[in-house]
C-alpha cells in the first residue's frame, strides 16, 4: 500500500517528514515533561473531526509503535447531532486506519441552541454538555486518561481570554485531574504550533469535519484573541514561544497572589511556603 511519502513529490516529501518528525518530538517531550502516558493507560482520544484532534490521534499512533512503554487507543466522537453532520466521515476513516473507535450519539446541538439566548455564544454551554457526556463514556470503557486536541496556540489564546475578560492570570494545563477527581486529561499537542498542525492536516488529507454550532459563530472573543496573536507572531516572531515559555517560569513572589506567596510573613522570612499551598490570615488581627 502506497504511503503519504510515497504520494508527495521529492521536495514535498522532504518537508512532510520533517514536519513529521518535529510534531513527533514536540509530542513526545510533552508526554516526558508532564508523565502524561505510563504503562498500561488506556487512552480514550477525542476526535472531533477537526484538524487538531486527527494530527493527535495519528501522532499518539506513531509514537506508540516505538515507545517502550504500552498504551492503547481508542477513539471516541460525540455526535451532537448538528444539521447536515456527516455521520459516515469519521467510521469509514477509523475502520479504513484500523483504530478502534466508539461513535456517541446525544443530541447536545438541540439543548445549546434552546438554552442559549440570541447573540450569546453557544461555546461555554456545549462545552459543558460535550465534557460531561465524554467523561461519563471514559469510565464505561475504562479509560483511565482522555486525551483533547489543544494545541499550544489555544493555551496561549486561553491566557488572554482570562486576563481580558476573567481576571485570571490561567490557562490550559497540560494536563490536569477533574475537579471530581475521577478522570486525568492530557493534552499532547501542548508544544506544537497550529499552523504546523494546519500543513500535517493538508499532507495527510484528513477528512476535515467543520463545526456548524460555535465554529460559525461571529464575534467570538477567542477569534479576536486568535487574530491579535496571528498580527504579533507575523510583526515579532517568537512572541508566542516567549508567552507560552512563561506559563512554565512562573515567579510567584513577582506577582500579587497572597494564596501563592507569603506576603503576610516576609519580614520574618518565613515565605517558604509551596506554591498553590494557601495560608490562613485572620484579617481581624492586622
Amino acid at each position: 500500500m502506497a504511503t503519504i511519502t510515497d504520494e508527495l513529490l521529492p521536495k514535498h516529501r522532504v518537508r512532510y517528514n520533517k514536519l513529521h518528525k518535529r510534531l513527533r518530538r514536540e509530542v513526545g517531550q510533552a508526554i516526558a515533561d508532564f508523565n502524561m502516558i505510563q504503562d498500561g493507560d488506556k487512552i480514550m482520544v477525542c476526535l472531533s473531526g477537526g484538524k487538531d484532534s486527527y494530527t493527535m490521534l495519528d501522532i499518539l499512533r506513531s509514537l506508540q509503535l516505538s515507545a517502550p512503554i504500552r498504551f492503547e487507543l481508542v477513539a471516541v466522537n460525540l455526535d451532537q447531532k448538528q444539521p447536515g453532520f456527516p455521520e459516515h466521515v469519521l467510521p469509514e476513516y477509523l475502520e479504513k486506519e484500523g483504530v478502534p473507535y466508539y461513535i456517541l450519539e446525544k443530541d447536545t446541538y438541540s439543548i445549546v441552541k434552546e438554552k442559549t439566548p440570541e447573540g450569546k455564544t453557544t461555546c461555554s454551554l456545549c462545552s459543558r454538555l460535550r465534557r460531561g457526556t465524554l467523561y461519563g463514556f471514559a469510565e464505561e470503557i475504562g479509560a483511565n486518561k482522555i486525551a483533547l486536541g489543544h494545541h499550544r496556540d489555544d493555551i496561549v489564546e486561553t491566557l488572554f481570554l482570562n486576563l481580558f475578560h476573567g481576571g485570571k492570570l490561567k490557562a490550559m494545563p497540560p494536563k490536569l485531574r477533574s475537579d471530581d477527581g475521577k478522570h486525568v486529561l492530557i493534552r499532547p499537542l501542548a508544544y506544537c504550533r497550529e499552523k504546523d498542525i494546519e500543513k500535517y492536516a493538508a499532507y495527510k488529507e484528513f477528512p476535515i469535519i467543520p463545526c456548524n454550532l460555535c465554529g460559525s459563530q461571529e464575534g467570538l472573543q477567542r477569534q479576536v484573541v486568535k487574530e491579535m496573536l496571528q498580527q504579533w507572531d507575523r510583526q515579532f516572531p517568537g512572541r508566542i514561544e516567549s508567552i507560552f515559555a512563561s506559563l512554565q517560569n512562573v515567579a510567584p513572589s513577582q506577582l500579587a497572589d497572597t494564596r501563592l506567596f507569603d506576603f503576610i510573613n516576609l519580614e520574618q522570612g518565613r515565605v517558604g511556603r509551596e506554591a498553590g499551598q494557601p495560608h490562613r490570615l485572620d484579617v481581624l488581627s492586622l
